[in-house]
């Protein structure tokens, strides 16, 4: 059983990008700790499999929703659905996100305009479908899932960066305007995690500097994303919000 701060039986979390890597493993995490949960991506198949592996030995229940974070009508109908489905949300993770690096000269219209979308937009649509609930029953947790590429950056990240920063300063803003209901908004910005993502975008020398980069020399693992998602989405993170915490091995310390 978990410690009473972290337990989080009775609650219905819902990740964007839950069908795999970090949004699987917190998705994993929520149902350990006792919460009901809710994944959503684009691909149905995984989603499938994942919520399978996710719930398997908790005893919790479980739903998925396939949705394309790139279309607002997806979104909105995810807010919808979810809440429908479980009865309420009291957990939002906005995970889902997605990387096309191109230089600053180079960035094409379609290129910002799917990566905004999908990176911050769609961030803003769930999270305005998602809160009202939550504000009526004076309880919730928002995680942004930002990066330190928010922070710091490297060529060809303009619009992946742009993204990632904006999302901090929306959860500030958005943590002013629903403290008075005791729904808290922080963002998670990890550094180097052993995901798909980066390992498509990235050449074997690049992720060697990353991993170089770190205090801990060495890239991240998705489960280690657990225990800081725990800690911001229970009572254990109350009185916390309008905060970045940044999971990046010591990433930024160098």
């Amino acid at each position: 059983m978990p410690l009473p701060l972290f337990d989080l039986t009775g609650r219905v979390a819902l990740v964007t990008g839950g069908n795999k890597g970090l949004g699987k493993a917190m998705a994993r995490g929520f149902a350990e700790a006792g919460a009901d949960v809710v994944i959503a991506s684009r691909h149905g198949d995984e989603l499938r499999a994942a919520l399978d592996e996710i719930l398997t030995g908790t005893g919790r229940r479980g739903a998925y929703i396939v949705a394309d974070m790139s279309n607002r009508d997806d979104v909105q109908k995810m807010a919808q659905t979810a809440i429908e489905t479980m009865g309420h949300v009291d957990i939002l993770v906005n995970n889902a996100g997605m990387n096309a690096p191109q230089a600053i000269d180079e960035v094409t219209d379609e290129t910002w305009d799917r990566v905004v979308e999908v990176n911050l937009t769609s961030v803003m649509a769930l999270t305005r479908g998602i809160v009202p609930q939550m504000k009526s029953r004076r309880w919730g947790r928002v995680v942004h899932i930002s990066s330190i590429m928010g922070q710091v950056s490297k060529e060809r990240r303009n619009v992946y960066s742009a993204t990632k920063a904006a999302l901090i300063g929306m959860a500030r803003a958005s943590a002013l305007d629903l403290g008075p209901y005791n729904v808290t908004v922080n963002c998670i910005a990890p550094g180097p995690f052993l995901t798909d993502m980066p390992m498509s975008v990235l050449s074997d020398a690049e992720k060697k500097i990353f991993a170089d980069r770190t205090a801990l020399g060495r890239w991240g693992q998705p489960g280690e994303l657990v225990g800081p998602a725990l800690m911001l989405c229970s009572d254990a993170g109350s009185y916390v919000t309008g905060q970045v915490l940044f999971v990046d091995g010591g990433y930024l310390a160098r």
